[in-house]
């Protein structure tokens, strides 16, 4: 009988969790160990749960056949969390590691929510996700507030220039038709770009969909593919994108009470010196989203993604580019 996919996914995961018992053995855990159970979100690697005896860890893996660069290299990622397990930022404890392919490192299972409330199902409580809103503002300026010198920073920073060449090229692979304005948007931002501040430690994804949360509590941040040194007011400009479910019709939610874009730069500053060219920034985090939803679209109507859901996306697009275009205004 022929060897199938199947089998072969079969053979890797047998394969991987005889490995990473192996590896948290000779961390001092003992037990019975439980199945290399798969877990459904991200987009790089591979996320898996499994029990070793009372305890449970999360494990992320290089897919069989990937190169571990990039989004899939699983021990640069190891590498960031570790370095800031003694701070005041929230991070799963890395329990063991192996580079041997494929990488793959395992972590504590922390418990709680990773859930956006404008975007996933299910709905956060609106009273609860404002909390949580509020409190990731706060998080944020502790995350970017630790030294550069302390970290394994392995790549020269991204000013405010560098991450709107980055997402041009991202929009520029997506047909026009599909993200109309967004080549003015992208002019306007190109004519007023402010100059660098010094770089921080930026996640590179900060949002709640990225942070688990214990009640209204940040337990942990999570999903560390892109993380680099930049700047500090192209991760605030992000996070503000997902502070208002008006930004994404038909694909989103709006929910009653969410803290103003305004109250949570105030709680990000917390008294501090106002940020320069802010309203840039909120339209450059528009325009990357934009980006994205345009170059998911047109890898759907491509036929090299089947997503019907993704043609929910135009109402979308449109809002983040008229957005961001007023935000310029």
């Amino acid at each position: 009988m022929p060897t199938t996919t199947e089998d072969t996914a079969d053979t890797a995961t047998t394969a991987l969790r005889g490995r990473v018992v192996a590896a948290l053995r000779e961390q001092g855990y003992d037990g019975e160990p439980g199945a290399l159970e798969p877990m459904l979100g991200g987009h790089s690697g591979l996320t898996y749960r499994i029990a070793l005896g009372e305890e449970q860890f999360v494990v992320k893996s290089v897919p069989p056949g990937q190169r571990a660069v990039g989004r899939h290299d699983m021990l640069r990622q190891a590498r960031i969390m570790t370095a800031l397990g003694g701070t005041e930022v929230p991070v799963p404890a890395i329990r063991a590691t192996s580079g041997a392919e494929p990488a793959w490192f395992a972590m504590d299972l922390v418990r709680g929510e990773s859930l956006e409330p404008v975007l996933d199902d299910p709905a956060v409580e609106p009273a609860l996700a404002a909390a949580r809103m509020r409190r990731a503002a706060e998080v944020l300026p502790q995350l970017h507030g630790v030294p550069l010198d302390a970290l394994p920073v392995d790549g020269d920073p991204l000013g405010p220039a560098e991450e709107l060449a980055r997402w041009a090229r991202t929009m520029g692979a997506v047909p026009p038709e599909l993200v109309p304005g967004a080549a003015e948007l992208e002019r306007r931002l190109a004519a007023r770009v402010p100059d660098a501040v010094d770089p921080v430690l930026v996640h590179g994804d900060y949002r709640l969909g990225n942070i688990i949360s214990s009640g209204e509590e940040p337990a942990a941040l999570i999903d560390w593919e892109i993380w680099s040194p930049g700047d500090p007011r192209v991760e605030l400009g992000w996070f503000l994108v997902f502070a208002d479910g008006a930004n994404f019709p038909g694909v989103g939610r709006e929910v009653p009470g969410l803290p103003s874009a305004e109250e949570l730069v105030e709680l990000y500053v917390a008294g501090g010196p106002p940020l320069g060219e802010l309203a840039w920034f909120d339209a450059l985090g528009r325009f990357k989203m934009a980006a994205i939803m345009g170059h998911n679209l047109r890898r759907h109507r491509e036929g090299r993604h089947h997503d019907p859901d993704q043609e929910k996306l135009p109402a979308t697009i449109e809002r983040l580019v008229r957005t961001g275009l007023d935000r310029l205004s």
